[in-house]
């Protein structure tokens, strides 16, 4: 009697076709190659150059500079995050920046701090790994010039960071703090060692940064002083002032679009020299660089602020998946005298992942409609689709 029964069960299952296998395999390669790869090019094609007033000199027109601005990679090490996270987040992160600089074709690319997740704790080997998987997501071509920024991730905050560290960080991304280019001045600060509690390190960027103002002082004068003769002249420009730390504010709670911080975090207050800069270390870098405009990251959500002076700051939102469900980038165009600014948003992370359980739902419809397991109403529609 049980062998006549495991015959009737035979004679009623129904094999999956090849035809139905091959819609099948369609639609998960389809969904696929959509929510990995075609999906940047769709999101980030929308994205476009902000327009900025130039002006004419002897005839000819003032270079506009393209540079794209991001924050807070925070690629996993081998101590934190699952390995399959670790994964999609690079992958992410990847198809992102080769689509933008595919699409966009920006001149420079700034990195405002927080490449790495674990520099601070790395041993030798893990940090060249970690540098490598970088230099393998973020490649590109010798037409394009990345610039890196250090972060506290990087070195560590104030108490782990060493001049070991800072080398080690300096050897891969150089140590350059002053960059112009068609006219416009970029400071790169180590905002990490703005402690100003007099340690070697922190005296030493201090000290940087005291000499770089007085190149940009030497810059302004109509008539040199002694103290510049012989100097080289930096574009007259304001300069832009590049790091990871904002500089100092009470809290988010003044900061409002759809990648500020959550409604909730708003109004936390930020603590000194750990979410943001102390007074004081704000107020030295507002007095010796006298910027036009700042730009940030560390709090992973976006921001504009202004400073006393007239000085505007805009943090940059976190790059990553891991710390965002909307991450984007800034997009700046920029001359000697002028800029603009806008932001080009990447894809969600939850309408990624709704069009996969929607992929998943219409795969199982499929498959329960070849095996008649739908309620009537829903089979006798399928069956009359079919027919059509």
């Amino acid at each position: 009697m049980a062998f006549v029964r495991w015959g009737l069960r035979r004679q009623n299952f129904q094999p999956l076709s090849r035809v139905l296998l091959l819609k099948l395999m369609a639609i998960v390669l389809s969904v696929f190659l959509f929510c990995e790869y075609f999906i940047y090019y769709l999101v980030i094609f929308r994205c476009r150059w902000p327009e900025v007033k130039t002006l004419a000199h002897g005839g000819r027109q003032e270079p506009v500079l393209k540079a794209m601005f991001l924050a807070d990679t925070h690629l996993l090490g081998e101590i934190r995050g699952h390995w399959l996270d670790k994964l999609r987040r690079e992958w992410q992160m990847e198809r992102a920046f080769q689509t933008a600089l595919w699409l966009l074709q920006p001149e420079v690319v700034f990195i405002l701090g927080d490449i790495f997740d674990e520099g601070k704790w790395s041993n030798a080997q893990a940090w060249a790994d970690d540098v490598q998987r970088f230099q393998r997501m973020f490649r590109h071509g010798s037409h394009v010039q990345l610039k890196v920024v250090i972060g506290n991730h990087d070195v560590g905050f104030h108490y782990q960071m060493s001049k070991y560290r800072i080398k080690r960080f300096e050897k891969v991304f150089s140590s350059e703090r002053l960059f112009s280019w068609k006219g416009v001045n970029f400071v790169m600060v180590n905002s990490v060692a703005m402690e100003g509690d007099g340690c070697n390190i922190c005296s030493e960027a201090e000290a940087e940064l005291r000499e770089i103002s007085r190149k940009l002082n030497c810059s302004r004068e109509v008539q040199r002083s002694s103290q510049c003769e012989g100097e080289h002249r930096l574009p007259i420009s304001a300069p832009v002032l590049l790091q990871h730390y904002p500089l100092y504010r009470v809290s988010d709670a003044n900061c409002s679009g759809e990648d500020a911080a959550p409604p909730e975090e708003r109004n936390v207050p930020f603590k000194e020299k750990y979410d943001v800069l102390s007074r004081e270390a704000s107020q030295k870098l507002l007095w010796w660089l006298r910027p036009r405009l700042i730009l940030s990251g560390h709090t992973h959500s976006a921001c504009e602020v202004l400073h006393p002076g007239g000085a505007p700051e805009v943090s940059v939102p976190s790059f990553s998946w891991r710390n965002r469900n909307n991450p984007s980038f800034i997009m700046g165009s920029l001359t000697s005298r002028d800029y603009s600014l806008s932001k080009c948003y990447l894809p969600f992370e939850d309408r990624v992942l709704t069009t996969y359980g929607a992929a998943v739902g219409s795969l199982l419809l499929l498959i329960l409609a070849h095996f008649e397991r739908l309620p009537s109403s829903f089979l006798s529609v399928w069956k009359l689709c079919r027919r059509r």
